[in-house]
């Protein structure tokens, strides 16, 4: 049996795969996202370990000596700083962290160049950027730091002892060669970056190294399990749901939300309207647009409403469509697709007294929808054709949810039936490193659930009014707050 461990933004799954790609177990630990000051995200990396070892526990049960290799994905960007022994020096800044946003002149100062090999539009919450604030705010933990880590590669070290990361999480540092596939030395020297503190890379694949005797007790797995390089949530949920060719474009929708078309070749956005990153296969990139409020601002609506997850769709979805004239912005941690935006904020605009609290939580479903769509219009203006989407990810599973989307998207949806992709994809990526599998083209993918399409309904007027109610309000809202 092979075993993957997904690091997400709020919480920790483990997955249990058999050999032949069956799903045996799975396991899910929550844990919080830290807000000591607004804008900031960030944890104590030990709360992961320990959630890592309940996860994991719960999913393998009896069957310990049943598994044979261990997979990691994780949330991408953020960066964990520890000593030479995986201890962590200062909380992990996360990806939707936005007090960089003050050192993203450095990265512009550095010229059009040196910003072209990085393939990727300048934002925050990237390692790279977090990395520069440390640098000014925290100088003394800046100095003695050994290891600047993605948080999957933090994982992984406490796991094996073994320093390393790959090309999936490398990608989304704004500290590599995305064309060259390597870290970007001359981008570091340019930003007066430390490059010592840089893990080396190794393919997504490749057996990183095995279970420490301190690992296997805090796991209760055997010692010395192999534990394979993985890959970076987004590229191992692409292997996971069997997209591994550039000819199916994916919506996942979890904390954040991301539209991602595999391709052969490095084709960076020129305009800077999307990501481009390494995918977990050999010679593989990926288009990405990246929306970071998605779940986590449905998650933060529905708290404030006082809803369950069950009374959030019986009573949005009795509310007409346009919520009768109030639009919701979901932007609670800045925007990247399309805005680039760190500063950006959520509102509800359009608010009377004939609103409810169902009005309140429709226009949050929608909200979040108009932002998809417009990372779908990012996507197409680069070339991308998008004639259906599979949807995927952990936020998709309500049918009247999933209807919106469609109807707000305008294309066909086919809804992925594979659970815990991310997971998924990081244990059949321990099967790729350990020889159980030859190659992806052997790896027994569960067959996508064609039957459940959602198709769109044709648009209506208030629909319609409602999205471009939402396209023209973010314009005038950033000036208004640039004036203030």
């Amino acid at each position: 049996m092979l075993l993957g461990v997904d690091l997400g933004t709020s919480s920790v799954k483990a997955v249990l795969l058999g050999n032949d790609g069956t799903m045996i177990a799975e396991s899910s630990i929550a844990y919080w996202v830290q807000t000591p000051q607004p804008g900031w995200a960030e944890i104590n990396p030990l709360e992961w370990w320990m959630a890592v070892a309940i996860a994991v526990k719960s999913a393998v049960q009896d069957r310990r000596n049943q598994v044979t290799a261990i997979g990691l994905s994780g949330q991408m960007h953020g960066v964990v700083l520890t000593d030479a022994n995986a201890q962590p020096l200062y909380p992990a800044i996360l990806w939707a962290d936005t007090r960089s946003s003050e050192m993203l002149y450095a990265y512009h100062a550095i010229g059009a160049d040196l910003h072209a090999k990085l393939a990727n539009p300048i934002t925050t919450g990237m390692a790279g950027t977090s990395l520069l604030w440390l640098r000014k705010h925290e100088r003394d933990i800046y100095a003695i730091a050994r290891w600047a880590l993605q948080p999957k590669d933090w994982l992984r070290f406490r796991l094996t002892g073994e320093v390393a990361t790959e090309p999936s999480d490398a990608s989304g540092t704004l500290l590599y060669n995305a064309v060259r596939d390597r870290w970007s030395f001359t981008v570091i020297d340019a930003l007066n970056l430390r490059s010592d503190w840089l893990p080396k890379l190794i393919p997504s694949s490749s057996i990183a190294g095995y279970l420490t005797p301190e690992a296997s007790e805090h796991l209760d797995l055997p010692p010395g399990l192999p534990v394979v390089a993985g890959a970076a949530d987004t590229a191992a949920a692409l292997i996971g749901t069997g997209v591994v060719a550039p000819d199916v474009v994916q919506l996942t929708i979890g904390t954040g939300a991301q539209i991602v078309s595999l391709r052969d070749q490095p084709i960076a956005d020129p305009q800077n309207r999307t990501h481009l990153y390494r995918s977990a296969l050999p010679q593989q990139w990926y288009t990405l647009a990246a929306m970071q409020n998605a779940g986590l601002a449905l998650e933060w609506v529905r708290d404030m409403l006082g809803l369950t997850w069950q009374q959030v769709y019986t009573q949005a979805f009795a509310i007409p469509a346009g919520c009768e004239g109030l639009t919701f912005l979901p932007y609670l941690t800045g925007e990247r697709t399309p805005h680039l935006d760190p500063n950006a904020q959520g509102a509800w605009v359009g608010l009377g007294l004939h609103h409810s609290r169902s009005h309140l939580m429709r226009s949050a479903l929608e909200g979040v929808a108009f932002s998809l769509k417009q990372g779908l219009e990012a996507m197409t203006a680069t070339g991308i054709r998008v004639p259906s989407l599979r949807l995927a990810g952990g936020g998709t599973i309500e049918p009247a949810w999933q209807q919106l989307l469609a109807d707000v998207l305008q294309v066909p949806l086919y809804c992925s039936t594979v659970a815990a992709a991310s997971g998924r994809g990081a244990a059949i990526l321990a099967g790729l490193g350990t020889g159980v599998y030859r190659s992806i083209t052997a790896v027994p993918i569960e067959e996508m659930n064609r039957d459940r399409v959602i198709n769109p309904n044709p648009p209506t007027p208030d629909l319609e009014a409602a999205w471009h109610r939402y396209r023209s309000l973010y314009s005038p809202l950033h000036h208004w707050k640039l004036n203030l």
